[in-house]
């Protein structure tokens, strides 16, 4: 029976991750742990589900996940477990250097135990600044001076150098914006779809013309679980995201046209930092784990809605 750690398995993507896992095998059994700072009890997977457990610790103390993975023999480990959001990351410093802990705490414990492979959760933040585009895996230009880049950065280091030292297999995802139905309304596409829904305004930072890329959760997910049998992907780094870009005030207009809403879009000043003009991954890595087209952003959306709608 393979057996998973998923660290920040009541966030968004951890816990989705943690479903399909559960889903795609009986044989696996995954142990979800999480501080529930921004995870909730309600992203953990149906009762109905077998073969998985949740505790409540705190990865960044030593104390709290030692025992758990002393314990256990983890087949692999996903560490998701960070401090997120842009808002968030810039108001809070000191708990996302903090992180920093949990990265050596868990890679410590991977090595003592024999981990069979340790995936880690980066972050397209590591770009930084890009000057070319769609950004590469082996392109990163190191000028990010945010702690939240700064952090994920170095967790990628801490990464390469535990396997160059100690033989310790990874695979790093750099998360480009991923959405879908159970995330948070701390982003952007979650926030503005319950703007809609509520016919309340929605509020764009500046003139709305910084460009993203938006990747739907099961696109994530099928190229995450794909790695698990794909050698290729062992100590490599893959762009999870989607390379199709569109404009925020774009998506605020399809948001309001799907969701046949009246609000109206209001632009703010724009964020002092953290607020890139443009983020576009390479996804070659990513297109040959799934093998198949990603979703367009209308159809995410809708699968957006029509779960809403179901509940």
């Amino acid at each position: 029976m393979p057996k998973f750690l998923i660290s920040g398995g009541a966030g968004f993507i951890a816990s989705c991750l943690a479903e399909r896992l559960l889903e795609s095998s009986e044989d696996n059994y995954v142990v979800i742990v999480d501080n529930l700072l921004t995870g909730k009890k309600a992203n953990l997977p149906s009762p109905s589900l077998p073969n998985w457990h949740f505790v409540q610790a705190d990865v960044n103390k030593w104390e709290d996940i030692a025992p758990i993975m002393t314990q256990n023999s983890f087949d692999y480990v996903f560490h998701y477990a960070a401090v997120v959001g842009v808002q968030r990351t810039l108001d809070n410093p000191l708990e996302v250097l903090a992180d920093i802990d949990g990265i050596k705490n868990m890679l410590s414990l991977a090595k003592n135990t024999r981990v069979k492979r340790f995936f880690y959760a980066s972050s397209s933040e590591v770009y930084g600044i890009s000057e070319t585009f769609p950004q590469h895996e082996l392109h990163t230009p190191l000028n990010a001076r945010l702690p939240y880049a700064v952090v994920k950065n170095m967790g990628e280091v801490y990464c390469k150098t535990y396997q160059e030292t100690y033989g310790l297999p990874y695979t790093i995802f750099r998360f480009f914006n991923t959405y879908g139905p159970k995330q948070s309304v701390d982003f952007v596409m979650s926030k503005f779809i319950k703007a809609a829904l509520a016919q309340k305004d929605i509020t764009i930072y500046g003139d709305g013309e910084q460009k993203r890329t938006f990747c739907y959760i099961d696109d994530h997910l099928d190229a995450t679980v794909a790695c698990l049998s794909n050698n290729d992907s062992v100590n490599q780094t893959i762009n999870i995201g989607n390379d199709q870009e569109i404009s925020i005030a774009d998506l605020a207009a399809i948001i309001v046209r799907l969701t046949n809403s009246s609000s109206k879009i209001i632009h703010t000043p724009p964020l002092k930092e953290g607020d890139m003009p443009r983020r576009q991954p390479d996804i070659t890595n990513m297109k040959k784990l799934l093998g198949r087209n990603l979703t367009p952003i209308e159809l995410g959306i809708q699968k957006i809605l029509d779960a809403y709608n179901s509940i």
